[in-house]
């Protein structure tokens, strides 16, 4: 039997480009709808078609290209899919995933490409220099109008005239609807953005689809700079299982599910086993393996780590050793149809066909450099923009420090469940000494990385003769730390913050001024049919929120000491539980705790180094879903 050999695209190593400036290019983006609409209209039973493509991740759980792993597969016995969630190959798992993905399209493109009647030379070149584009959401959470609103675009054909043609990006449309698809998705003919409604008469709610990605920008933005700057691990970086790294930020597998969940509302996006038939999944799995290239190259040296398999895949069995050479089934790698792709051979993307725009110029043959040079495009990009944001706020607020701090807590925020002790806190607390913005945010932009083998912030420790702030003067990143058992609801859901009264309708909740962030559990509702979910119903999963930008632009204090922020979260903090269909839900696993975490810019660093971070339980004690613990940890 022929296999398909994944080789990547031909042609060198060109960009991958952000979709905003990939839409702009007239030749790429012209030849990528081609593509994708050949794909889209081949016959689903077709290998290289784009619904065995998408069937590769979850549905119908059947062996893509023959890759059954070491006993034939027995449909009457074994159910499994071939998904790494939760695990320390999800990153690595999706590259060669993406690399199948591209050659694809790039193969159509070239064959569409020699089609062309004018400029035909350039119209090749552009077909070989053709990447899968990256939907950058730390940056642009609210992607172009080409990938989410415009059901037509426009094209230059083959004859050289513009042309309209549909958008194969706004839907993929099932040629037919799958028979294993369970409820609401066997309903529908075509894949859905936050639909208004589970029958066959659903469409999509676009105008709620920008309006929540555009409430989330400040929670992904920051989330994505605390994981770049200050994960140090593979463990921690790699997937959002509990106890994995020590620091208070989340993994790329955390924030990537909360795209899928703000995507897809109660349509294909937000479930993983009908996930992929949605062509934003591309786009959005591209920007996970560019952060992954990002973080790679701020962390030299640090790659896949051993772990564990969780329940098994397809072609994996339960609890079982994984590791740097684990087989990435079902990409194979040689036509022999003896080995597959292994982790250990996906870090250099120059080799595989593609790089990313941060990395042009750079000498990658030396990791110090590359580190530098990232470092400081990682805070141009998402750094910047955070503690800049932060500045401006907290220069506007200065002039209202005589304002009594119980008034101005009171005035911000609603009220909550709170001991006497804490009321009490409130009303007396000090004024702590305001600080000038410039003292509390300092643009880290402006510092040098540190040198290669300078000891990570995680660690606790740093070669520099100390912290450029006073003790009682420093900077402080709040955090709200969320625990729950991921497959307690049976469904997709989000654990949503507020500072202030969340609103009365859930509908308004995602967009409500108050939300201020979530971690979303992003859960396959075909568990029973997915070796790597159907075990894991106990499993723990933990995100975290950070809350400095929305605790100055809410809170009308001064200072983000614990003297002043532990009182007014004691009384603004709140939090819901909602369904992926949109309905509240209690959630008995649920544990919401706040941590403190002191930073520091000593000399010779690029980003903020964290001191000992510590958690205050009692902003949350005694709610439900709240600490557990009642005193300081």
């Amino acid at each position: 039997m022929s296999r398909v050999v994944i080789t990547g695209p031909s042609g060198g190593a060109p960009n991958r480009l952000e979709i905003n400036t990939f839409v702009k290019n007239d030749k790429f983006f012209s030849l990528y709808i081609q593509a994708l609409q050949a794909i889209s209209t081949t016959d689903q039973a077709n290998v290289q078609s784009f619904f065995q493509i998408g069937g590769i991740h979850g549905l119908p759980y059947v062996p893509w290209n023959g890759a059954t792993g070491s006993k034939p597969f027995d449909p009457n016995t074994t159910w499994g899919g071939y998904c790494t969630h939760g695990s320390v190959l999800f990153p690595t798992w999706h590259r060669p995933y993406l690399m199948l993905y591209e050659q694809i399209i790039q193969a159509q493109a070239v064959r569409i490409a020699a089609t062309y009647t004018v400029d035909q030379a350039a119209w090749k070149q552009a077909a070989n220099d053709l990447r899968q584009p990256y939907w950058d959401w730390a940056a642009n959470s609210v992607p172009p109008a080409e990938v989410i609103s415009s059901k037509q675009v426009s094209i230059t054909g083959p004859d050289g005239k513009k042309h309209t043609v549909d958008n194969p990006l706004y839907h993929y449309t099932f040629h037919p609807v799958d028979p294993s698809f369970p409820a609401p998705y066997r309903n529908w003919k075509t894949t859905l953005r936050w639909p208004n409604n589970s029958t066959s008469s659903a469409t999509d709610n676009v105008t709620r689809l920008q309006s929540i990605l555009k409430s989330a920008q400040s929670d992904i933005k920051s989330s994505t700079y605390s994981m770049l700057t200050r994960v140090h691990t593979w463990t921690a970086f790699s997937n959002h299982t509990v106890g994995d790294g020590g620091s208070s930020s989340n993994s790329i597998e955390a924030i990537h599910d909360g795209i899928h969940v703000n995507v897809g509302g109660n349509g294909q996006m937000s479930d993983p086993s009908v996930a992929a038939f949605d062509p934003i999944f591309f786009l959005h799995h591209t920007n996970v393996d560019r952060l992954t290239s990002l973080w790679s190259a701020l962390n030299p040296g640090v790659w896949v780590s051993k772990g564990d398999s969780e329940d098994g895949t397809f072609t994996m069995g339960p609890e079982i050793p994984v590791d740097v050479n684990t087989p990435l089934t079902p990409f194979w790698n040689n036509q022999s149809s003896t080995t597959f792709w292994a982790s250990s051979a996906t870090q250099d993307t120059s080799k595989l066909g593609y790089t990313y725009p941060e990395f042009n110029g750079l000498d990658m043959g030396n990791p110090q450099t590359v580190q530098t040079a990232i470092g400081q495009k990682v805070n141009q990009l998402y750094g910047s923009s955070v503690f800049g944001n932060l500045n401006s706020a907290l220069s506007g607020m200065l002039a209202a420090t005589n304002k009594p701090q119980a008034e101005r807590v009171a005035a911000s925020s609603a009220p909550a469940p709170a001991t006497a002790a804490h009321t009490a806190s409130v009303e007396t607390e000090k004024k702590p000494a305001a600080l000038p913005a410039s003292a509390l945010f300092a643009n880290p932009a402006q510092q040098p990385l540190p040198a290669a083998g300078h000891p990570q912030p995680d660690q606790g420790h740093h070669s520099s003769p100390g912290p450029v702030h006073p003790p009682d003067q420093g900077l402080f990143d709040w955090t709200a730390r969320i625990e729950f058992k991921k497959y307690e609801l049976g469904c997709s859901f989000s654990v949503l913050l507020f500072l202030g009264a969340p609103p009365e309708d859930p509908e308004q909740w995602l967009v409500s001024p108050n939300y201020v962030g979530g971690h979303h559990a992003f859960v396959n509702t075909a568990a029973g049919h997915c070796a790597n979910c159907r075990g894991q119903g106990d499993l723990l999963e933990e995100g975290f929120v950070h809350l400095n930008e929305p605790i100055v632009q809410h809170s009308g204090l001064h200072s983000l000491d614990p003297s002043a922020i532990e009182p007014y979260l004691t009384s603004a903090l709140h939090w819901r539980v909602q369904k992926m269909d949109g309905t509240p839900a209690q959630l008995e696993s649920l544990e919401v705790s706040v941590y403190a975490t002191p930073l520091s810019y000593p000399p010779g660093t690029m980003f903020p180094v964290p001191g000992e971070r510590r958690r205050h339980n009692g902003i949350t004690h005694g709610r439900r879903g709240g600490s557990r613990q009642a005193l300081h940890g």
